[in-house]
């Protein structure tokens, strides 16, 4: 069924898992409420592996003592919004699997605490910003990072090289001039 709102009226709440974990299954419905916004003192949000849509409540980027968010496997849409820097105690953000479009905001890039970030399987577009090389990742570690199946286009960050970026559909991105002479 639908996301509970009554769980936005539980003010002093600091872990929030609604996800799912080996094997089981939670078929949270519909979208994530604004009034997740009020949850001021959350610091773990698992909403992984639902069947939530629509687009992530901008509300959820003034939770600023989130070191934890996770909102992988669903089918939200829309774009990152830019307000993600607010979020600088996250240590490990997932969105992989959902239909989230637009580029990779260059903020991504800005969070000192951040070992895990999952992009994959989305319909992210644009250039991965260098900014990303700040981060304190393992690359190689897909548990630790994955950014395939997306639009992303070349050129990739030096920190990332080819298997780390996995399969990138780069139909849409425009070739490079074959010709420095301008003939």
């Amino acid at each position: 069924g639908p996301f509970p709102s009554s769980i936005c009226e539980l003010y002093n709440l600091e872990t929030l898992d609604l996800g799912v974990m080996w094997g089981g299954t939670n078929q949270i419905t519909g979208g994530i409420p604004d009034c997740i916004g009020n949850l001021t003192n959350l610091m773990f949000l698992d909403l992984e592996d639902n069947q939530l849509s629509g687009e992530i409540p901008g509300t959820i980027w003034g939770l600023t003592n989130l070191y934890y968010l996770d909102l992988g496997d669903n089918q939200l849409i829309g774009e990152i919004s830019d307000e993600i820097n607010k979020l600088d105690s996250l240590y490990l953000l997932l969105l992989s699997d959902n239909e989230l479009s637009g580029e990779i905001p260059t903020e991504v890039g800005e969070f000192t605490n951040l070992t895990s970030l999952g992009l994959g399987n989305n319909q992210l577009t644009g250039e991965i910003p260098s900014s990303i090389c700040n981060l304190n990742i393992n690359w190689s570690n897909s548990d630790n990072f994955n950014i395939y199946e997306n639009q992303l286009c070349p050129p990739y960050p030096e920190c990332l090289t080819e298997e780390y970026i996995g399969y990138q559909d780069t139909s849409d991105c425009e070739e490079p001039s074959l010709c420095n002479d301008g003939y």
